[in-house]
């Protein structure tokens, strides 16, 4: 470990003198070019539910939302301007469908409209179940849409996973923010299951059959060494960040975890929240909301009230917040890199249109991708280093996942 880690210190040392050479703008068109040379794979974009909540129908006045709008974080020509080339879409469904039901019904609605949107662009989207099909897609231009399921609550029955994989889901986030049916939620404190369920043990081993990848982002962390040690392929965390640097967020990864991820071959691919990455904003957020809650309720108002929109803009205004940045997403990587000792195991997953106004200067939609890069080229990753990180880390757990499949 000592040698390689020398080796790494050595390499990163040549790296630095190669671009020290270069100016600050011959930087910023390196990072421009390679954004665009390699696949730039994001494991967690938002649209679906976005446009889900903004009463998205598969009609021709609508479709034009996905190429070009001032709303959200994501659209085509953004996209492009970004090198963004394969977005996992998010099939997300909250929480709240568990206990409603109606979880596997949304499901279908939400890979319906994502492949809905692709059919009606052909020339800009295709949606992609292989790392292949992404690999062809780049090569014609088109944006590949993946697709992942966030909470593996539509998974009723063990039958469920293959039907969804048919689908086009390519991972699945074993819970969101409750205790599920398979596992435990980081964001819960009931320990239903002090891990995974039996059904969940179940689960995982179907989703290793069928070549679905296995999320832990969002799960405990007994759920989280269980699920690694269970599943036969390497895992990801399609959206999570390290803990080291939000000690009170459990939603985060810690050391150990990405050490273990790490040998077993897995990727944390980092989230661009500033909740995520900072653990003094998360402590003036937190506050904030206190305050904003205390106004609505004294107001009568609900959070999903337009008035209340109204006001939450005014408040935002009155009561400015230091967002992250850039260079604080490029430490995440960088401590991911320590602790595994090499550029394998880390990825991007930005949770863009889905953490709402957090995003750190720099990052504020998917047309600033290059800004990241640029950094990582400042602190001397190599070129092969970014594209580990672009798609490469990725493709492999991809890889493997698929090819294990027995069916």
């Amino acid at each position: 470990m000592k040698l390689l880690t020398a080796l790494l210190a050595g390499i990163l040392t040549l790296s630095l003198s190669v671009q020290a050479q270069k100016s600050d703008e011959e930087l910023r068109q390196l990072a421009d070019k390679i954004a665009h040379k390699y696949i730039l794979t994001d494991g967690h974009v938002d649209l679906p539910y976005r446009l889900k909540i903004k009463n998205f129908r598969l009609e021709r006045q609508y479709l034009g939302i996905p190429i070009s709008t001032t709303e959200g974080d994501f659209d085509y020509e953004r996209a492009k301007k970004g090198g963004l080339s394969a977005p996992f879409m998010s099939v997300y469904i909250p929480s709240s469908y568990q206990q409603t039901g109606g979880a596997k019904q949304l499901a279908d609605t939400l890979i319906t409209m994502v492949k809905g949107i692709a059919k009606a662009h052909p020339d800009k989207f295709a949606v992609a179940t292989t790392p292949q099909q992404v690999d062809a897609n780049f090569k014609k231009g088109i944006i590949s849409f993946p697709m992942g399921m966030e909470n593996g609550a539509p998974l009723e029955k063990l039958s469920d996973v293959a039907y969804f994989r048919q689908q086009g889901i390519s991972y699945v986030t074993l819970t969101h923010g409750k205790d599920n049916l398979i596992c435990d939620s980081s964001y819960d404190s009931t320990f239903t299951h002090k891990g995974l369920s039996a059904y969940g043990k179940q689960v995982v081993k179907e989703m290793n059959r069928v070549g679905i990848m296995v999320d832990v982002s969002h799960i405990s962390d007994d759920a989280f060494y269980q699920a690694v040690e269970l599943s036969t392929v390497p895992v990801i965390a399609s959206h999570s960040s390290c803990r080291y640097f939000t000690p009170t967020f459990k939603r985060n990864m810690s050391d150990d975890m990405i050490k273990l991820l790490g040998k077993k071959g897995g990727v944390i691919q980092i989230n661009f929240g500033s909740s995520f990455l900072d653990e003094n904003y998360r402590q003036q957020a937190e506050v904030l909301q206190g305050k904003f809650m205390k106004i609505l309720k004294d107001k009568g108002l609900k959070f999903t009230d337009p008035a209340a929109q109204d006001l939450l803009k005014q408040f935002q205004k009155e009561n400015p917040v230091l967002f992250a940045d850039v260079e604080t997403v490029a430490n995440h990587i960088d401590h991911v890199v320590k602790l595994t000792g090499s550029t394998q195991h880390v990825g991007i997953g930005s949770d863009f249109d889905g953490v709402g106004d957090s995003l750190p200067t720099g990052l504020k939609d998917v047309s600033q991708y290059p800004n990241l890069i640029y950094v990582l080229l400042k602190r001397g990753y190599s070129e092969s280093d970014i594209a580990n990180i672009m798609y490469k880390n990725v493709w492999r757990v991809w890889s493997k996942t698929v090819a294990s499949a027995k069916i």
